[in-house]
Order: C-alpha cells, then structure tokens, then sequence
C-alpha cells in the first residue's frame, strides 16, 4: 500500500498546499513539518512557475516571491531528500508541464522517485495527452494525479475510470484562490465519480473554512487548501510557522472528525 493509499484508509483527509521557496527554501520544510504537526494528511508542495495558469493572485505572487528568492527545481529536490529524514507524510508537486518537460520526462521522475515524492499533479496538463508521461510516472511509483472539473461534464467518467492516488476535484470555475461562496453542485461531481471508481476524490479551489471543509467531506473524502495558507505565509513571512499550525490544526481537525 502506497503512502497516499494509506491516508485514505480510516478517516476523510486534509491536504494543505504550499509554494517551495516562499519566503525560502528552509522555511518552506518548516512549514511543511508544521503542518504535518498539525494534522495535514499530505503536502502538495508548489514548483514556482512564471506563468501559472491555473492560480489566482495570492499563489501568483507566491511565486514571483519564491523564483525572486532564487528557487529552483533542484533545490526543491534537495529540500525534500531533507525532508525525508524527518517525516514519512505523503508529498507530491504540484507543477506546470513545462518544468518537467524542460527538466527532462525521465530525468524528473527518476529524481522524484530518489527523493521521496509520491505523485504529480500537473494543472495544464489534459487527461487526453497524460500519455506520453503516465508510463515513466508508473514506472518511477509516481501517482499522476487526475483533476476533474466542473466543465469536465461528460468526461467525468472517462477520467475518474483511470485515476489512482486520489482525485483532485475543482470546486469552482476559475483559478484558486479563497472564496466565500462555492455555487458549483460538487456532490454530483462526487456521484458520478463514485459510479466508476473506488479512487479517493478531494475537493479544493476556494476551500478556506473548517466549515466548508466539514460539509464536503461529509461525500468527498478529503479537502484540498492552498491560497488560504500562502495568504498567512505572505502576511508573516519567515514567522508564518506558528500561524500556519494553527490554521491547519482547526481545518484538519474538521476534516478529521
């Protein structure tokens, strides 16, 4: 049983997002080591990109503020092959197609596989072309990580069929960020997902409220929290760790029970 597997076994799951390299690489293991403290369940960690599609303004500027700071992929690689030594959490990247494709398919996920990373969520990268990368993924013990949207519509099925590792489902239309509001009905998503697939499904985009995150995984089985976290990380900067436990504590703890 995989690491991911396991998070899923007994209990619904939270997962918390974070940039590598904002404010610094160190800190970056101090906040992912805070939130495991805190209850986090798996740690998506961000690879900065300059043109990030799929965020809203407060990830944005996370990653200017990480690339401004001199980060890079190997350096991200070295952090986790630290990381490592401290805790057996699940970790996985979420990055653009271009990092890898630049870095090289192979050479990437061989590295990911030396270090300790357990899967890939890749936003710009279509269900119809994971192709050419889903077979290295395998054969490195990388979960690609499947997303479904609310526009996936009839594709919804089809997707959810192939996933393995979990099922990230976006809540919303648009890019992440907090929201007050999600409108989308997610518990038809869930529904049809459920209808082909025993693959766990988490629900993120816009999730910020331990309420929120009790009334989805009342169907889904785990939320996803990004912005909300890097909002801390941007007001306190290399003092963000203690704020950051706090506010994961109380969402992980509505997830949990």
């Amino acid at each position: 049983m995989s690491r991911i597997d396991k998070i899923f076994e007994n209990r619904k799951a939270f997962i918390a997002f974070i940039t590598s390299g904002d404010p610094s690489i160190e800190k970056t293991k101090e906040f992912v080591l805070e939130m495991e403290k805190a209850g986090a369940d798996l740690v998506e960690l961000g690879i900065p990109f300059s043109d990030p599609i799929a965020e809203g303004p407060v990830i944005q500027d996370a990653n200017i503020r990480s690339l401004s700071a001199g980060t890079t992929t190997d350096k991200i690689f070295e952090m986790v092959k630290e990381l490592r030594k401290e805790t057996d959490m699940p970790l996985v990247f979420m990055c653009y197609l271009n990092t890898v494709f630049r870095y090289g398919y192979e050479e990437f996920c061989s590295r990911c596989e030396e270090v300790g990373i357990d899967g890939l969520i890749i936003p710009d990268m279509p269900f119809e072309e994971k192709g050419e990368l889903l077979p290295i993924t395998k054969e490195h013990n990388l979960e690609l990580v499947s997303m479904i949207a609310p526009t996936s519509s009839e594709r919804i099925r089809m997707i959810a069929s192939e996933a393995s590792g979990f099922i990230y489902v976006v809540s919303s239309l648009g890019v992440t960020g907090v929201r007050s509001e999600i409108t989308t009905d997610i518990r038809a998503i869930i529904d049809e997902i459920k209808a082909v697939t025993t693959t766990p499904a988490c629900i993120g985009f816009g999730i910020n409220k331990p309420s929120q995150v009790s009334e989805y995984t009342e169907y889904a089985d785990g939320a996803i929290v990004g912005s909300a976290i890097i909002k801390i990380v941007a007001e306190h900067g290399e003092n963000a760790g203690k704020y950051i436990y706090e506010y994961v504590k109380e969402m992980a703890d509505a997830a949990h029970s």
